[in-house]
């Protein structure tokens, strides 16, 4: 059977760009055995995950070598992220393990001196071929997409091995590496633009209606022309007079739409919200009422996604997330939103060994793998992380391989690995008084005129305490393989008085990982001041933005207003 092909090597979300496809009006077939890579008369290879992992399992499924002939006849392809890393020689990820070696060069790791890595947000991604080649493929140069990545192909003007390959550069701090390629019929994106909104579905319309076909043609037509009409590379077809632009850090900041999904006594899942983690109403005459309801939580993310939130986080706080595998209705909201929602999807909630009422025993990556398949394209680890930091510290400063932070990052990479920290201060009179702990000056002294605290790690909804401190916690689940720290407040949270600026500032230094700020946001200012003063990556709100008190367009037109570099929407772009 002909048609549109997927392949997919069995790590990662694909659903999503099984979803984006058919919203585009074409249906998708998946690659089942390796004969069908070459039956394919488009075939699209995307990836979340590790090189090693992926390239073996590239050769166990026996589709390397039908997916190398498919190349060498230089057929309709589109690799996203690992699907384009793939092509290199190789990867500073696995450096024993071999690329397919379509594409000369090496993928590297960034450096993180200078800032986060992975890399995880919206960037844009800046022609080196000129306009039209890059519009061609459905890129703009306004436009921002969706990266996340700790490892790039490097690139500099003098020296890259893939200079002819190479369609579109992308600068990160003080690094540029090369964000698409393309040459012929083949065109790969190290962006997904699965989760880039409308920006990233105009660039898979643009290969499905046959923008990159329209493009080989065009290569044809000046490769028969002569070189005068070149400029150096085997296939780079502009008029040499483009000259590319100075390559800059248009690196974006994230607002995170957050919704707290849970059953309510009528059994139906709702989206709700607590003030001090209590999510019921009160009761008249005293007691708890009902589960507090703010909406159902396919159609609210769906509005947030409109609205321009640049993730949508759930967190599954209802009782049946105790079996995951089971949990049908929490992986419908995950099937249903990524139908309608392109951007990054997290989930939290349940990511840990489980054990069902039969007594089989589920693993933490096999109840991930579950959620990655449902539309997440994020697990988000609570209480398992602090276990996991705890036995961190036991093994002297190391892990054993086997926490559900080590398990799913060796599957799916760090940038699937968020950890959700639920801190509360403990109030000090001076260091001296937790010398076991990271203590700091607090924003406000304590009740008692207290000028130090630390932070407590919290297990089981904040209801119970840990000897173990923020501090400890992040710099190990780090050392372990995290790829981000989604940072609540316990003190803070339904307060409205603004981010716990101190303990941010104090996480952020602390790692080398993007860090999400939460709890706290009262108004539009609250995330100007944690951007501006702290510098994490990403803010994140739920009830204000579930009661509209603050719309979430409100926020991007502050920030924005304050020289925040953030995501613009634009609705023309939809398709």
């Amino acid at each position: 059977m002909t048609g549109t092909y997927l392949l997919d090597y069995g790590a990662g979300n694909v659903r999503s760009v099984v979803n984006a496809v058919q919203k585009l009006g074409h249906d998708i077939i998946y690659v089942k055995e390796p004969s069908d890579i070459l039956k394919a008369d488009k075939l699209i290879f995307p990836g979340v995950g590790a090189f090693g992992s992926a390239m073996a399992s590239l050769h166990a499924k026996g589709y390397a070598e039908p997916l190398k002939a498919y190349l060498a006849q230089n057929r309709p392809f589109m690799g996203i992220c690992i699907g384009m890393q793939s092509l290199f020689e190789g990867s500073d990820e696995s450096p024993n393990v071999p690329g397919l070696g379509v594409i000369p060069g090496r993928v590297r790791l960034f450096d993180s001196t200078t800032k986060s890595v992975p890399h995880m947000g919206w960037n844009t991604a800046r022609t080196i071929q000129g306009p039209q080649r890059a519009r061609d493929c459905g890129l703009e140069q306004d436009r921002v997409y969706y990266f996340v990545h700790s490892f790039a192909v490097p690139y500099t003007a003098s020296s890259t091995e893939a200079q002819e390959w190479a369609l579109t550069t992308t600068q990160y701090g003080d690094q540029t590496f090369i964000s698409s390629v393309r040459q012929g019929n083949i065109f790969c994106t190290q962006f997904h633009p699965e989760k880039s909104g409308f920006a990233g579905l105009n660039v898979l319309k643009a290969f499905l209606d046959g923008g990159a076909a329209s493009a080989a043609e065009a290569d044809a037509a000046l490769l028969k022309a002569g070189p005068a009409a070149m400029v150096p590379g085997a296939l780079s077809v502009l008029a040499p007079t483009f000259v590319p632009e100075p390559s800059q850090d248009q690196f974006t900041k994230r607002i995170v739409a957050c919704l707290d999904v849970r059953a309510n006594d009528q059994g139906d899942l709702v989206v709700t919200k607590g003030d001090q983690y209590d999510v019921r109403e009160q009761a008249e005459g005293g007691g708890s009422g009902d589960v507090r309801n703010l909406g159902k939580p396919v159609e609210l993310a769906r509005r947030y996604f409109e609205e321009g939130a640049d993730e949508v986080t759930f967190l599954n706080i209802t009782s049946f997330r105790n079996c995951p595998l089971q949990d049908t209705p929490m992986l419908e909201v995950l099937k249903r939103t990524s139908e309608t929602v392109f951007v990054p999807l997290t989930i939290g909630g349940g990511i840990k060994d489980v054990v069902d009422p039969d007594g089989k025993l589920h693993s933490a990556l096999e109840v991930a793998g579950e959620y990655f398949r449902s539309g997440a394209d994020k697990v988000s680890i609570g209480s398992d992380a602090v276990y996991a930091a705890e036995k961190y510290y036991a093994l002297g400063g190391k892990g054993d391989g086997t926490s559900a932070i080590e398990t799913i990052a060796h599957a799916y990479g760090s940038q699937a690995v968020v950890i959700s920290v639920d801190p509360k201060k403990v109030y000090v009179r001076s260091p001296e008084d937790a010398p076991t702990h990271h203590v700091i000056e607090p924003q406000q002294p304590g009740p008692n005129g207290e000028k130090y605290c630390w932070y407590q790690c919290t297990v089981s909804g904040g209801r119970e305490g840990r000897d173990l401190d923020v501090h400890q916690l992040v710099v190990a689940c780090e050392a372990l393989g995290a790829g981000e720290i989604l940072l609540n407040s316990m003190d803070q949270d339904g307060m409205k008085q603004g981010y716990d600026l101190a303990l941010v500032q104090d996480v952020r230094n602390a790692v080398r990982i993007p860090v999400i700020a939460s709890s706290g946001a009262g108004r539009e200012q609250h995330f100007v001041d944690v951007f501006e003063k702290t510098g994490v990556e990403a803010a994140l709100a739920a009830g204000i933005f579930h009661r509209r008190e603050v719309p979430l367009e409100s926020v991007k037109s502050t920030l924005k207003q304050q020289g925040v570099r953030i995501r613009n929407v634009d609705a023309s772009l939809a398709v």
